[in-house]
């Protein structure tokens, strides 16, 4: 059944329009992932299907007693409710219900002259209560709010006694209760931990209501999408599948119009060679037939190249092999974050924090570079050591600043513009923008200017505090290949699980009960913790991780001993498609009669074909690893 329909949508706010002709039509059971670059338009093509916003042609329609509703980015100002009554309006229509089946029940208990109408009724009103669970509506309340990451304690406060991060959270609690027909979703994983997403990919995996969602969490789009709508200037690309699924697709798609360019070049450079020799000839005729041919040649269009900045941190001193090395720190404000923690980081790791908010990540962060000091033990630094934060509040460049002064190093006047302006153009920062104050910025700019002011530095300890916050798709995918690649060492907390998978060496995980370091990434700190659960007659000395020390432990000889190296799916995806790729070659090859006659070329192209089957049998074997492991 569909839902949404739009078409032809075009909406302009400056001289050009931020997009034009778009059409796409939302069925029942869609999970649709809506990506492209920032400020290619995708909120405001969320809020025109929401109807709050008008477009300046097109139209948007839905059946009459379709329901539509949108999370938005930024929340209204906090109204006198609590924190479950905001919430629990979610349910508003069925604790209504709710109340008259208790009122028609009292009637009904009163005499015996209760009325068929009642009756009818009441029968009604308990069977619709039935059927939408609406005998344990405060049950479900409650669920949303602990998975969302509220305590018990939280539900009677006011809600303006929260942050704006928190209340947001209130606000994607209401709409999944309510329980539209169509849900529109604005970056709903922004102020979620990681145990809060995983929760509301659980719960969207199980929910009713067909989904429109914008999310720059790849992770949670392959968790959650079936269907990826790529936005374009004029145009919406629909792709089958999750991310990785689009990506594939998208760069298969690519390649493939790619070819067809190539092979329409050759066909005109041929044409027009043949036009020029022989135009005034005997065969001037034919010459002339290939000029109208030529005239009918349409010119292929390629998809739009989303390229990732060629970011970089530059080639920093060497620091001693002993970066960080804290000994029994503790830190309190009201409630105790950690105790008696102690950590050892060495040259070239790469150590995402993860924990859930609250745990002191942030924290942790401040007091290992000596911005805050602990309430016991002691950090220091190891030789040699040069380090650069990355704040996440961006506090540390004034708003009045343009971005050529913002990212000067501090104590270095003598950098030129010109090398400066280069190094933004690294972040994807080009043209006049560099002109502008950093205040006048939107966000993902923002946070580009504070990465390249790092790569000024030329740190060899980078200390990134949710260093993809804003950035779109296509720039954490540069941020993530520049830090594989820098040779000194990275401390980052952050949310996005994508992006611990293709950056951390180890994992510190801050929990209840303390904190350890787990060696790999987060997919294979979920498979160790995956392993350690289903073997539970395990001794207690046998499923302790490693100590926080950065030293191996005993526990990474209980990992699945798997055959390959760690590698993401689309990775060995993209391998396979290039594989077979060279297969087919091949085998034209060997079809070939030329090629058939020359024994040299045979013998050779049949080792080639042999060893491309043996690669594409290992390709195959890594790909069936890679899926269970992820």
């Amino acid at each position: 059944m569909i839902l949404l329909t739009a078409r032809d949508l075009t909406r302009q706010f400056d001289a050009a329009p931020v997009f034009s002709g778009l059409g796409l039509e939302i069925r029942s059971g869609d999970r649709v992932g809506l990506v492209g670059p920032n400020g290619s338009g995708k909120t405001t093509l969320l809020k025109i299907l929401a109807r709050l916003d008008d477009p300046d042609t097109g139209v948007v329609e839905q059946p009459n007693r379709v329901r539509v509703e949108l999370l938005q980015q930024q929340t209204e100002s906090p109204v006198q409710r609590t924190l479950w009554e905001e919430v629990a309006l979610g349910l508003q229509r069925l604790y209504r219900l709710q109340q008259e089946a208790i009122t028609l029940a009292e009637q009904m208990g009163e005499g015996d002259g209760v009325s068929e109408a009642i009756l009818q009724r009441y029968d009604q009103v308990h069977t619709e209560l039935q059927q939408q669970s609406g005998f344990e509506l405060d049950h479900r309340v409650s669920e949303v709010l602990s998975g969302l990451g509220f305590d018990s304690e939280d539900f009677p406060r006011p809600l303006q006694s929260f942050s704006g991060g928190e209340q947001a959270r209130a606000a994607l609690g209401r709409l999944l209760l309510t329980e539209p027909d169509v849900m529109l979703l604005d970056e709903p994983t922004n102020h979620l931990d990681i145990a809060a997403t995983e929760w509301l990919e659980g719960f969207l995996g199980r929910a009713r209501p067909a989904l429109l969602l914008v999310s720059h969490d790849r992770y949670f789009l392959d968790k959650v999408v079936n269907r990826v709508l790529e936005l374009r200037q004029d145009r919406l690309d629909s792709y089958k599948g999750n991310f990785s699924a689009y990506f594939q697709q998208r760069a298969e798609r690519q390649r493939r119009l790619q070819k067809q360019v190539d092979q329409q070049e050759e066909f005109v450079a041929r044409t027009e060679q043949f036009i020029r020799k022989h135009q005034y000839g005997q065969k001037h005729r034919q010459a002339g037939d290939r000029v109208r041919k030529l005239q009918r040649v349409e010119q292929i269009e390629t998809l739009s190249t989303f390229d990732s900045p060629p970011m970089t941190f530059g080639d920093p001193s060497r620091s001693g092999d002993l970066v960080v090395e804290a000994s029994g720190i503790a830190k309190s404000f009201e409630e105790t974050l950690f105790t008696n923690l102690d950590l050892r980081i060495e040259r070239g790791q790469r150590l995402g924090i993860l924990g859930p908010n609250g745990s002191g990540k942030t924290t942790l962060l401040k007091i290992l570079i000596g911005e805050l000091a602990p309430d016991a033990g002691s950090v220091r630094l190891g030789t040699g050591v040069q380090l650069a934060y990355f704040d996440q509040g961006l506090a540390s460049i004034s708003p009045q600043t343009d971005l050529v002064e913002a990212i000067r190093p501090p104590g270095n006047p003598d950098i030129t513009p010109g090398i400066l302006r280069g190094l933004l153009a690294r972040f994807g920062l080009r043209g006049d923008i560099v002109l502008q104050n950093f205040g006048s910025l939107s966000g993902g700019e923002q946070s580009k200017t504070a990465l390249a002011r790092l790569a000024a530095i030329n740190a060899n300890l980078l200390v990134l505090d949710e260093p993809t916050n804003h950035l779109d798709l296509w720039a954490r995918d540069g941020l993530e290949t520049a830090l594989r690649e820098f040779a000194g060492t990275v401390l980052f907390v952050t949310h996005d699980r994508f992006f611990i998978d293709r950056v951390a060496t180890d994992v510190l995980v801050l929990e209840e009960n303390g904190c350890a370091v787990y060696e790999g990434n987060y997919s294979e700190y979920l498979a160790f913790q995956s392993s350690t659960r289903q073997d539970q007659d395990e001794t207690a000395s046998e499923a302790k991780p490693k100590i926080a020390d950065g030293r191996a432990s005993e526990e990474k000889q209980k990992r699945p001993q798997w055959r390959f190296p760690y590698r993401k799916v689309a990775d060995i995806e993209q391998d396979l498609d290039r594989a077979e790729d060279c297969k087919r070659r091949l085998e034209t090859e060997l079809a070939d009669s030329d090629v058939a006659r020359d024994p040299e070329r045979i013998r050779q192209v049949k080792q080639d074909y042999a060893a491309i089957l043996e690669e594409i049998d290992e390709l195959s074997a890594h790909w069936e690893e890679a899926t269970e492991r992820n």
